[in-house]
């Protein structure tokens, strides 16, 4: 029995090679025992939690950390035996390899985490989600093609000739593109700033409509006349916005022109009449009412009040009860409404 455990393959004797693998098997044993009592009691109490947090970081010990160790289990096994140069390289080179492929998974899964509550916070709608695993793929793919070149470096690659030419490159294709990488970085600021989302009806100088459709280069907005409107993003962050969604309250200024044959006491009955009419409409209150000058062939009032709603339809509602009210009103007292003349006196001469 001792001459076969003394027996030597490949540099290393049958005992060396049993007591790697039980030094590997023991190592399995220990694992299993944390993954069936330590693990699985952190998961029962991390159920009992209200925070997501604990669940998190309880997934990814088993998605990235769990493998790490196993593979680390292994490493130690193999290296209580004498491994030829050529082979202790290739297992040095996997180890490179086994490591970063996790670092980067687990570094992708906590971007993605953090992303997630930050939406979860802010109460996104299902449009700026679908929005943001457009952004995290993004940002995944630069954290892989930064680990990869981490790789090669640590490898024994020689990256510089590489790093330099991409540098090259992407000046070239960065004035080249420089239009849509404006665009690009616009969408980022539309996106976490948030001037506007979809369903957000917005004036952008001449141009007014609802938002549709928010883009990485371009954003689509339907006019009021059933046209779709498409906007650079670019030409959005650099042009003032008004948007009428954000809207709390919108604030109503009209004028009101009568005759100058009206008499004293009834123009200042006047204000009085408006502010009852403004006060009996729902969701509507009065703010002032003044004479406010002497025009051309009128006499000039001016009254605000607000609508404590954003949505136009209501408030042209409002406006058209308050109109119509006004004309009753001033019927009833004989009061008319100015409108441009004007009185030509002729004198007769002998």
């Amino acid at each position: 029995m001792e001459k076969i455990f003394k027996q030597s393959f490949f540099g290393n004797t049958v005992e060396q090679y049993l007591i790697t693998l039980g030094i590997f098997l023991t190592a399995l044993i220990i694992i299993t025992i944390f993954k069936k009592v330590i693990l699985s009691r952190l998961e029962k109490w991390a159920d009992k939690t209200k925070t997501d947090l604990d669940d998190f970081l309880i997934k990814e010990i088993e998605k990235s950390l769990m493998p790490v160790i196993y593979f680390v289990s292994f490493l130690l096994a193999i290296y209580s035996l004498t491994l030829d140069p050529k082979i202790s390289n290739a297992v040095k080179m996997i180890t490179a390899i086994v490591i970063t492929f996790y670092v980067i998974k687990a570094i992708v899964s906590v971007l993605k985490y953090a992303f997630n509550i930050y939406m979860t916070k802010r109460e996104y709608a299902v449009e700026r989600k679908k929005q943001l695993r457009g952004i995290t793929s993004i940002v995944t793919f630069l954290i892989w093609s930064l680990g990869l070149l981490f790789l090669l470096d640590n490898l024994g690659f020689e990256i510089s000739t590489v790093i330099a030419g991409l540098g090259v490159g992407g000046i070239a294709i960065a004035l080249a593109a420089q239009a849509v990488l404006g665009d690009l970085f616009s969408y980022f600021v539309i996106f976490f700033d948030r001037p506007f989302e979809i369903g957000d009806y917005i004036v952008v100088g001449d141009k007014r409509g609802v938002v549709e459709y928010i883009g990485v280069k371009t954003t689509k907005v339907r006019s009021l006349g059933g046209e779709l409107l498409v906007f650079r993003n670019t030409d959005l962050t650099d042009s003032r916005i008004h948007n009428f969604k954000k809207m709390a309250k919108r604030r109503v200024v009209f004028n009101l022109g009568v005759v100058y044959q009206t008499k004293a006491e009834t123009l200042k009955k006047i204000p009085g009449i408006v502010k009852k009419i403004i006060d009996e409409q729902h969701s509507a209150y009065h703010d002032r009412g003044h004479f406010a000058s002497y025009g051309d062939s009128s006499l000039n009032f001016e009254f605000v009040y607000y609508v404590e709603s954003s949505d136009y339809v209501k408030y042209m509602d409002i406006q058209q009860c308050i109109n119509l009210k006004i004309f009753e009103e001033f019927e009833k007292r004989g009061i008319e409404f100015a409108y441009p003349s004007q009185t030509l006196y002729i004198e007769k001469s002998n």
